[in-house]
């Protein structure tokens, strides 16, 4: 396939242009400064700009764009850039696909498990309606301007958990697990719905040439709270999992942002995934963090 990708410079669109690549696959990648290549194509999507030639010849498009999550605290002017940069890229892509010629086939556009919001007991599979909160909040509207492509195109909404890789969620926790002073953040008992870097990837592969369709949660087989999460990373870097971040302290230092990020309850179930006959390497949070603690030394 020729696959088109936004955000092909982040964590995930990184790995992800790594595995198209060794897939046979070419990668156009787009990009708000000058090309640098034949494979890379200028957009500027806070002023809706994208030459409806840049889907020539494409068979898919992957959206990863938007301003990153983990930048805390969630200022007004911070909530308002997460909010605009998943809308501007997003609607852009998706009025560009609707004035080519030839649309692709398939459009796969980032979203995020905050669309469901803390639910504690409840397992979050595909069909559980929208919970409240900021998160829920900008990936209804996100997912909306996904809706915009044209009706013939195939469209995948990609909620994903938190990624364990050696950026996003983990850029943080790495040196606190490694200085020694990982604990459990609020009771730790909440459901944090983790995923590989490569299995996220590999799942984006997979939708590209699946006949899924709508929303699809991407995140780890096997459940695990937040204890094991931060637990299993500690233990693979050979330190104590001892230090508490009690519930109070996360919201004084954090706000909103870690009400929503840390203490948010999420069983993400990857349902549809799963019977689409989609195979993950990584099949537990300790699987994960070996490998990324394993990658890191190398």
């Amino acid at each position: 396939m020729r696959v088109l990708v936004a955000g092909a410079s982040g964590l995930i669109g990184t790995e992800l242009t790594r595995q198209l690549a060794a897939g046979g696959h070419e990668v156009v990648r787009l990009v708000r400064r000058e090309p640098g290549g034949a494979d890379e194509i200028r957009w500027d999507p806070a002023a809706h700009r994208l030459p409806v030639s840049a889907f020539d010849g494409v068979d898919a498009v992957v959206n990863l764009s938007g301003e990153s999550l983990s930048r805390v605290p969630w200022t007004a002017a911070r909530k308002r850039r997460i909010l605009s940069s998943r809308i501007e890229a997003t609607t852009t892509l998706a009025e560009s696909m609707r004035e080519a010629p030839r649309p692709p086939a398939v459009f796969v556009s980032g979203s995020a498990v905050g669309f469901y919001g803390s639910r504690p007991g409840v397992r979050l599979t595909e069909e559980v309606p929208r919970g409240t909160g900021f998160l829920a909040d900008v990936t209804a509207a996100w997912e909306a301007a996904a809706r915009l492509a044209p009706d013939g195109t195939r469209l995948v909404l990609a909620r994903t958990g938190v990624v364990i890789g050696p950026g996003g969620a983990m850029k943080p926790l790495l040196p606190i697990a490694q200085a020694g002073l990982a604990g459990p953040i609020g009771s730790g008992r909440q459901h944090w719905p983790w995923i590989s870097l490569h299995d996220e990837a590999a799942a984006l592969v997979h939708l590209l040439g699946s006949e899924l369709s709508g929303p699809v949660n991407l995140a780890g087989p096997t459940p695990a709270t937040a204890g094991d999460v931060v637990g299993a990373l500690a233990e693979a870097l050979h330190r104590p999992y001892l230090l508490p971040l009690p519930s109070p302290a996360v919201k004084l230092a954090l706000g909103q942002a870690g009400r929503e990020l840390l203490l948010a309850d999420q069983q993400e179930v990857p349902q549809k995934l799963t019977e689409d006959g989609f195979v993950f390497r990584d099949k537990t949070v300790r699987d994960a963090m070996a490998r990324l603690i394993e990658a890191r030394r190398r």
